[in-house]
Order: structure tokens, then sequence, then C-alpha cells
């Protein structure tokens, strides 16, 4: 039985205060591309459907186009729940999606009926088990002790009355011990939000959403598939694809990637405002692009971010890296305010916070603004 492993499409997300509408419609069409190459039998999507648990008009138009998509091509669908959605929204119209092969996680109250698809090797049950705390499976089962993460996928677990002669695939949402993680995922301080891997040991694959890496946890067949597009800078280095999973008899699980190349990808570079001006470094440069500028000019440039946007239309993002950066510009209270002229204390000021001293042009400037705002009659006079 041949799977295709999804998750976090974050449908509706703005990045840097871009909307990624358009890149996200690109990228499910090509996963649709992948669906009709692969013809697997089902296609998982585990969790964070949507960035919101309120999405956009446009986020909800592009989920109903692409489960349209999947339907056409005659492929189970399995949709849970993540921390992003809202689980009533994902649920909503889940018995009557399922006459067309679209199966969605009810909101979770303890009763977990699997959905069983057959191939020649015999059955196999995928537990859809959306994203939850502690107080949700405490809910369900009042005379258990849980109080950690681990504690309630146990318990949650063991209340699925799994037959062990069968293949089981589990798909869920949650930080797994030992996932690498980057910025633009949600995570309890301290780790408190932590799920021991040990407890997925009754399933044949586990299908992971919630981080935002392709990566195995523990075992191969313990999984993230990762984003499809990048969503953060801190991915810019990952490979995303979609994990292709062919489960064979008992035991025996193949997978497998496939790359997902972006309509437009992430890129970060760093110069002095000339040099990333200069014509002969920006008429090679790649404006289908979204940037992050990191400027290393000690003085800040005066409406850099809209110049810069003159030849780089895509900049996300636009940062400094200069002394005044680097020593962080934290200011201490000076000393002997009252017998110093503002003059001084202004330069002191400045060369605290940018980390070197002011021009004689900066310090001519601030000197005739300083005389004219001393001498100006003040309103109540």
């Amino acid at each position: 039985m041949k799977l295709l492993h999804l998750s976090d499409l974050h449908l509706g997300k703005r990045l840097c205060g871009f909307s990624l509408v358009e890149d996200q419609a690109y990228i499910l069409n090509e996963i649709l591309q992948i669906v009709e190459e692969e013809c697997p039998d089902a296609v998982i999507l585990a969790g964070d459907i949507y960035d919101k648990s309120v999405p956009s008009a446009e986020a909800v138009t592009l989920f109903d186009g692409f489960l349209r998509g999947l339907a056409e091509h005659k492929t189970c669908v399995l949709v849970i729940s993540g921390n992003h959605d809202s689980p009533e929204r994902i649920a909503f119209g889940g018995k009557l999606m399922e006459h067309s092969g679209v199966h969605l996680s009810p909101v979770y109250d303890g009763r977990i009926e699997p959905v069983v698809l057959e191939d020649t090797h015999g059955k196999v049950a995928f537990w859809l088990l959306p994203f939850i705390k502690p107080i949700h499976v405490r809910r369900a089962f009042h005379d258990v002790e849980i109080e950690s993460y681990t504690d309630a996928m146990r318990v949650a677990i063991e209340g699925m009355n799994i037959d062990p002669e069968i293949r089981n695939v589990l798909v869920t949402h949650q930080f797994v011990t030992g996932a690498e993680t980057c910025e633009s995922e949600e995570l309890s301080v301290g780790g408190t939000d932590n799920v021991d891997g040990a407890v997925f040991d009754g399933f044949d694959y586990v299908a992971l959403g919630h981080i935002h890496g392709p990566q195995k946890v523990g075992r191969e067949t313990v999984r993230y598939c990762g984003t499809p597009l990048k969503y953060s800078f801190s991915e810019i280095n990952h490979k995303k694809s979609v994990t292709v999973v062919e489960l064979e008899a008992k035991g025996e699980v193949e997978l497998r990637t496939v790359p997902l190349l972006p309509m437009r990808d992430l890129r970060e570079i760093r110069g002095s405002y000339m040099e990333l001006t200069a014509k002969t470094y920006y008429d090679h440069l790649d404006r289908n692009v979204y940037y992050h500028i990191t400027l290393t000019d000690e003085e800040d440039i005066p409406d850099a971010i809209g110049k810069l946007r003159v030849i780089y239309p895509n900049l996300m993002k636009l940062d400094y890296d200069n002394t005044r950066t680097r020593s962080g510009g934290q200011v201490e209270a000076l000393e002997g305010v009252e017998q110093r002229s503002p003059l001084d204390l202004f330069m002191e000021l400045y060369e605290t916070q940018n980390g070197q001293a002011m021009s004689e042009r900066q310090q001519e400037l601030c000197r005739t603004l300083i005389e004219r705002i001393w001498e100006e009659p003040s309103c109540d006079r």
C-alpha cells in the first residue's frame, strides 16, 4: 500500500508581512502532479492545515480546491487538526466527506475509530489522532493520572484497542523528543510538550506533523515529512519534499522522498548598501526570490528598505550587522549630567548606541539643531 505523507501546509500564512497564498497555490498544484504520477492509495495530512484557527477566506478556498483535486484522483485522504487549527473547523462536514474518501479527524473525545483500507497483504488501520494536550485526555479518562504530554499520548493510544496482528499507521501532530527544530515552530518553554517516541512502538508507521524539517525521530518509521514550503529564513537550508511510504507485509516499510521546488525560494545576502546596489552585482540576481538582506554599513541608510525594494521587489527582511548591532547598543545612566552640555551628552549617547563617535558633520548638524531649539520661544510664553 502506497501512502503520501504531508503536513503543516499553514495555508494563509504571511511571512514578514508578505502573503504566501500564491506560493501555496503553486506548491499544492505541484503536489497534485505528484499524486497523479505516484497514484497513492492514501494521502495523509498530519495537521496544521491552516496557519490560524480562524483561517482567511483565501486559505479555506485553497484547501477546498486541494481536497477536490485529491478526490478527483480517487485517493483516500486522511486529515487531522494541528496546534494551529481549530479542531471543530477541521472536523466540520466529516461525515459527508467520507463518501468522497476524505476522512477528517473529529474533535478528540477519547474514542478513535480507525479508517481501514485493504491490499494484497491484508488490512491497514489508520488512527487519526489530532493535536492533544494533557487536559484534553484527562476529560476523556477521568480515573487515569495524566501529568505530561507523554502520559497523554500513552493513554490516548491505550484507548485505541489496536490489533497488533495487522498493520497500523498513526497520524498525529506532536513534538517528539529528539526532533530538530527551527524558529518557525511553536514549542513550549523547557520542552514540557515533548512526547517520548517509545509510546509509538505498536505502530508500523507514525506520520507526524508539527516540525518543519523532514526527519526521522528514533527509528526510520517515526517520521516528520516537513512543510511543503520554507516558512522562515531559519529553514533556508531545508530540502522540502513529499514523503512516500510503501507498506508491504507486516513489518516491511520502504520510505523515499519526492523533492518539492517552490515558485520562489528564500535567499540571504549581505554587504554594504553601495555593494548591493551596484549594477554589476544586481544584474545577475534572481529577482523572483524572497530576500533577507543584511547591510554592513556603520551608519543607517535612510529609507533603506524602500530604496532596496526598487532593485529587490521581494525583499522581506532587512537587518544591519555593524559595530552598533554587535555591541547590543545598551545604554547606561550617564554621570555628571548637570555639568555637561546637551551636545556632549548627545555625542556620548550616540557613541554608546552606535559603537563609534559622531563625525564632524554630524556634530555640526546636532549643534545647529540644539541652538535652534534653545533659541525658539516656548509655546507658553
